[in-house]
């Protein structure tokens, strides 16, 4: 019998590894998004995306501050994917509206390809951008939380108030809302420098306490602290505005009574040019209750223009049961801006 060669051996026995190399790669499984569907695998949702679920309607987010101006950003969703994003505030005059008319365009498309805030900056409206993209994920973040609602979870929520200006500082406060209660409060902004340093760390913790215990935006000031706690209530309660129907307590949600179908609404600050304007309105039944300005512009001739037209504004509203109410004659910017936080507070009910 022929011996065969130990090169020749050699050679053979290294081709059958490469083969069996080659054919392992080829069994490799998928990694790709396309193929860990394939699998009945989701793929990782990206931070800040727009909620899955069945969320629909208009949805406004907070009014971002920056340099040049506010920005603030309306969504229109459908089937939980937005459809439409707006610049509702924008910065203009001089510059800013050369800026705004080439930026925002170009972002409101952004917004709807990313289906979230992960969207680049326009280049030469950086401070735009930066604001239109705050306001976004706002405004995502509120259409998470109404399809966390919408879907009965009944698990915990995380509700952000709106920025309540101090004389010494901004004020916001960020709740956690469990079976109908609040769980957790904290501020996320508070007076500091100076001797509001002492203030912020000896008031903070005890409004903190006081609105895990009491439930509602209905606590009492801290004793030296008078601006911190008014800027702490306010931005509370707007936080607790926010709840979806049905997200949580009636008592949280501040309809009290047990009546899950009245909810207080509180619609976004509207700068105008002689002060802002702030809605708050109480909705049952899919019709509007109560109409009421926490906001108006305010000091010489505003007293009397706002005195005047407020509770015409207030009336309206009511009987219109939407934004779409006439402006007061005399009253042009407060009515202008009393109708966007009008608009901006029924956005947060789905209506």
């Amino acid at each position: 019998m022929r011996k065969s060669h130990p090169v020749r051996r050699a050679v053979l026995a290294g081709a059958a590894t490469v083969s069996g190399i080659v054919l392992l790669l080829s069994l490799k499984p998928a990694s790709d998004p396309g193929s860990a569907q394939a699998a009945g695998q989701a793929p990782p949702a990206a931070a800040g995306q727009a909620p899955q679920g069945g969320v629909n309607g208009a949805v406004t987010g907070d009014a971002a501050q920056t340099q040049y101006g506010a920005v603030q950003v309306r969504l229109t969703m459908a089937n939980g994917k937005i459809t439409q994003a707006e610049a509702v505030q924008a910065p203009k005059g001089g510059r800013s509206d050369q800026i705004t008319a080439s930026s925002v365009p170009r972002l409101n498309q952004a917004a709807v390809a990313a289906q979230s805030a992960e969207i680049d900056a326009v280049s030469g409206a950086t401070y735009t951008s930066a604001g239109y993209k705050k306001s976004l994920q706002s405004a995502l973040d509120k259409a998470k939380a109404s399809a966390g609602a919408q879907q009965g979870s009944g698990g915990a929520q995380t509700l952000t108030g709106d920025v309540a200006q101090t004389q010494y500082g901004p004020v916001q406060v960020r709740v956690t809302v469990a079976g109908g209660k609040i769980t957790k409060a904290e501020a996320v902004q508070a007076p500091k420098g100076g001797r509001s340093d002492q203030i912020t760390a000896s008031s903070v913790p005890r409004l903190n306490q006081a609105a895990v215990a009491a439930g509602t935006a209905d606590i009492d000031a801290v004793s030296g602290a008078t601006y911190t706690s008014a800027g702490y209530k306010k931005s509370l309660q707007s936080a607790l505005d926010k709840a979806p129907a049905g997200g949580g307590s009636s008592q949280a949600a501040g309809s009290g009574g047990g009546q899950a179908a009245t909810r207080t609404l509180t619609g976004s600050v509207a700068q105008t040019q002689y002060g802002p304007v702030q809605v708050r309105v109480t909705v049952a039944g899919g019709k509007i209750t109560k109409a009421e300005a926490v906001q108006a512009p305010k000091g010489g001739r505003s007293d009397q223009i706002t005195s005047s037209s407020v509770p015409r504004l207030n009336q309206a509203a009511v009987a219109a049961g939407n934004a779409q109410i006439d402006a007061v004659s005399g009253a042009t910017y407060t009515s202008a801006g009393y109708k966007q936080s009008l608009q901006s507070a029924l956005d947060q009910a789905g209506g």
